[in-house]
């Protein structure tokens, strides 16, 4: 191997090395398939971290960010359900339990198990989920599904459209990452 060929590969792992990517545009949206109504809502913005070196991970989205379909299923999202003046973010925090089998310098499609603490309406339960990290021309980016229950983080649904409401909902979470820049 000719020397400047290890000298570029000793660069690229270094930038590799202890590499953090994040987003400020992390897309997350829920569904709730009941017998009366289907509820589905979306949020662009949230924020989110990884730690190509720990694969510590972490998100943030702002509850009033989510959007609606009808105004006024977002109005009682926010003031009955999720209470968000109280509770304004949802936040998972946790890690990549996988990472020695994820390159982040390398192309491809790497199937990941995420494992952490998701906080929402002030209760934090544990989660684990699948997801999948994509590299493609060195960008990066994630997607992952899970199912959580309602009751789980002590959402009250009145009795007068518990029917209409489904116990679990479904959320799709997705974000195109970029390098942070190293701090000076």
């Amino acid at each position: 191997m000719k020397p400047y060929m290890i000298l570029s590969l000793l660069l690229i792992s270094q930038l590799a090395f202890g590499q953090k990517y994040f987003s400020k545009s992390g897309k997350i949206s829920f569904y709730s398939d009941a017998p009366m109504e289907k509820i589905e809502a979306h949020n662009t913005s949230a924020s989110t971290v990884i730690d190509a070196s720990t694969g510590q991970m972490e998100w943030a989205v702002m509850i009033k960010a989510f959007q609606f379909e009808k105004a006024l299923m977002q109005d009682h999202f926010n003031e009955n359900y999720m209470e968000s003046s109280t509770y304004p973010k949802a936040k998972f925090k946790g890690k990549i339990d996988n990472l020695s089998e994820v390159r982040f310098t390398q192309d491809g499609r790497y199937p990941v198990t995420v494992s952490g603490q998701l906080e929402i309406h002030g209760v934090t339960q544990p989660v684990t989920s699948e997801g999948t990290i994509t590299v493609k021309g060195g960008n990066i980016s994630a997607t992952s599904k899970i199912s959580i229950a309602v009751a789980d983080y002590k959402i009250q649904i009145p009795k007068v459209v518990a029917d209409k409401i489904a116990k679990k909902v479904d959320i799709t979470i997705s974000a195109d990452y970029q390098i942070m820049a190293a701090a000076q």
